[in-house]
């Protein structure tokens, strides 16, 4: 699904699609990074970036990750390193793979560190912005929490966030690859990614990999000082209220806002009483 709005801008030799929000001309407020989950796409977030940017006075920044969207693959190093700008993109191939994954390479577990520390970095730079208020998404929202553990940011909103693995999450992901081999969940994804096939596979095998299962950032979490408020649903079949009173334990000036009748998407499931509670998060931080 491509949105005439939306541009391409090259980093480390990717394009990737991005949509520029404009915000007031005399806007004070933290430009607005919206991250997206790991079959998101800027399509993905509909209207509700733009509605939060106008309820905020504020300008945002909505992209898609390589590989989804209208955003470019880019290469595919074939063995894990530790991050680097010298490559564009961590994926792994599995030997093991079922019939409909086979040929379609799965991203590296160190993936959303790759993400937070290399190519969101370069993509700010690219666009002028400096410490921004990250919105994330479930994977989105880890990648916000390492790219604050790291860089100075404004803060962070975290949806649904993974800080680590737990069963779950495996159960929910494996109930999705049988979704999308049963034809139902890739006929909802098609119209919003180019390569819908690889957009797929690299985040389902990767989470399903035995080398994944260890993925745990919590001890890089005290390193961060910005504030943070962090959103779980009570329904949410990927993750549990343990992921958000982890960050708590750990970061103990994070907010945390606990939904009753939410998902996995508190944005679209409980849409007013997520854009209240970020618009008084982000009034905290111009006071």
């Amino acid at each position: 699904m491509k949105n005439p709005a939306t541009q391409k801008i090259s980093i480390h030799g990717v394009q990737l699609e991005i949509l520029p929000i404009a915000g007031p001309s005399q806007g004070t407020g933290p430009c607005l990074v919206f991250l997206h989950e790991g079959l998101g796409s800027v399509a993905q977030w509909r209207d509700w970036p733009r509605a939060l940017c106008q309820r905020m006075a504020c300008s945002g920044l909505v992209y898609s990750r390589q590989g989804y969207g209208q955003s470019e693959r880019g290469p595919s190093p074939s063995t894990s390193t530790s991050t680097s700008s010298s490559s564009s993109s961590s994926e792994m191939t599995d030997p093991s793979d079922s019939p409909a994954g086979r040929g379609h390479a799965a991203f590296l577990p160190d993936y959303m560190h790759r993400e937070a520390l290399d190519t969101l970095p370069a993509l700010l730079h690219a666009l002028g912005i400096t410490r921004p208020l990250l919105i994330g998404h479930s994977d989105g929202a880890t990648i916000a929490l390492i790219h604050a553990s790291r860089f100075s940011v404004a803060g962070c909103v975290l949806m649904a966030p993974h800080v680590m693995v737990e069963g779950i999450s495996l159960q929910a992901i494996a109930a999705a690859k049988a979704a999308y081999e049963s034809g139902a969940l890739r006929q909802r994804l098609v119209p919003y990614h180019a390569d819908v096939d690889g957009a797929f596979w690299a985040w389902n095998k990767v989470w399903l990999s035995a080398a994944f299962r260890s993925f745990d950032i919590r001890p890089e979490l005290p390193r961060i000082q910005a504030p943070l408020l962090a959103i779980q649903g009570e329904q949410d079949p990927y993750g549990s209220m343990a992921q958000i009173d982890d960050i708590a334990a750990r970061v103990p000036h994070a907010q945390l806002l606990k939904l009753t009748d939410c998902g996995h998407s508190p944005q679209r499931d409980q849409a007013e009483a997520v854009t209240q509670a970020i618009a008084r998060f982000g009034a905290t931080l111009r006071a």
